[in-house]
C-alpha cells in the first residue's frame, strides 16, 4: 500500500519518527509521499527523503494557507527545485485554494495555483490539490472546488496537468466531475466517520479513481480518532472503503496502489 500523503516530518513526529516509519513498512505500506508546505518545510522533508531512499517521496509546493502578500519567494523556491537536473520530486503538491477561515489572500491563492499548475505541466508532474472551501459558503465565490474548475478549465487543454485531490471534501458531483477531468480522489480518515459525506462519495466513484492517504498527524481514522495520525493506519481506511464497496480489502489495497503508481511516476 501507499501512504499518498503524509506530514512525517512535522515536529510531531519528533520523538519517534523513525519508528512511525519502522510501523508503516510493519503494516504494509511501502512508501510514504511527503507533499510540501512551503520554505519552512524542506529541509525537514529533504531529511526524511535522504534518510529512507525507495520509502520516502518528496513533493515541491507552495501550499495556500502559507500565500501572502510576499508569495513571489516562494514560488521561485519550488520552480529551482523542480529545475535541478537530478530532480527526485515526483509531484507538484500540496498546492490550491483555502477559503475555510480567511479569504484575505484569495486573489493571490488564484495566482500562486495557476503558476504552479503550469509549473506541473512544464515539468511533467502531477499536481497534489489542496481545496478546502469556506466554513459558511454563501455563493460558488465561497467554494473552493467551483473555483478551481473555473480556473483549471480556463487553461489551455494541453496545459491542464491532473492528479489528486487531496483529502477530499467536496459534494459526490463535484468528485464525478474531478474524475470526468482525470483527476482521482484522496481519501483518508475522514471516510471512517460516522455519516461522513466521503462515504458517499467512495461509493460513487471506480475503485480506480481512489487513491489512500493519511494527512498524518491530522484526520486519524476509527479507531484512533482524536489522536495523532500515522502511516500505518492506512489498512485501517482501506478496510473502510472495502466495507463501502463490498469488496475484499485486498481488492482495494492492491487497486489503490496501481492508481498511485500510474499518478506518480517517478516513484521507483
Amino acid at each position: 500500500m501507499i501512504d499518498t500523503h503524509t506530514h512525517l516530518y512535522l515536529e510531531d513526529f519528533d520523538d519517534d519518527r523513525d519508528e512511525a516509519v519502522k510501523r508503516a513498512l510493519a503494516s504494509g505500506v511501502t512508501k510514504l509521499l511527503l507533499p510540501a508546505v512551503d520554505s519552512q518545510s524542506v529541509e525537514r522533508l529533504r531529511q526524511m527523503v535522504d534518510r529512507n531512499p525507495g520509502v520516502c517521496y518528496a513533493m515541491a509546493g507552495l501550499h495556500p494557507t502559507s500565500v501572502t502578500i510576499d508569495y513571489e519567494r516562494e514560488l521561485a523556491l519550488v520552480e529551482r527545485q523542480l529545475q535541478q537536473p537530478e530532480t527526485d520530486y515526483i509531484a507538484v503538491g500540496e498546492i490550491g485554494l483555502d477559503l475555510y477561515w480567511d479569504k484575505t489572500y484569495l486573489a493571490q491563492q488564484l495566482i500562486v495555483l495557476e503558476r504552479q499548475l503550469l509549473l506541473a505541466n512544464q515539468y511533467g508532474l502531477p499536481v497534489v490539490l489542496h481545496l478546502r472551501s469556506a466554513k459558511e459558503p454563501k455563493n460558488d465565490g465561497d467554494d473552493a472546488y467551483e473555483l478551481f474548475f473555473k480556473l483549471w478549465e480556463s487553461l489551455p487543454t494541453s496545459q491542464r496537468p491532473t492528479g489528486v485531490m487531496h483529502c477530499y471534501s467536496g459534494s459526490v458531483s463535484q468528485a464525478l466531475r474531478a474524475v470526468q477531468c482525470g483527476f482521482c480522489i484522496g481519501v483518508g480518515g475522514v471516510v471512517t466517520y460516522k455519516n461522513a459525506l466521503l462515504q458517499q462519495v467512495v461509493a460513487a466513484v471506480p475503485l480506480e479513481c481512489i487513491v489512500v492517504e493519511t494527512d498524518s498527524p491530522y484526520l486519524a481514522p476509527v479507531p484512533h480518532r482524536g489522536r495523532r495520525n500515522e502511516s500505518s493506519y492506512i489498512p485501517d481506511i482501506v478496510q473502510k472503503i472495502a466495507e463501502i464497496k463490498a469488496i475484499p480489502a485486498e481488492t482495494v489495497a492492491w487497486q489503490t496502489t496501481q492508481t498511485a503508481l500510474n499518478i506518480f511516476k517517478n516513484l521507483h
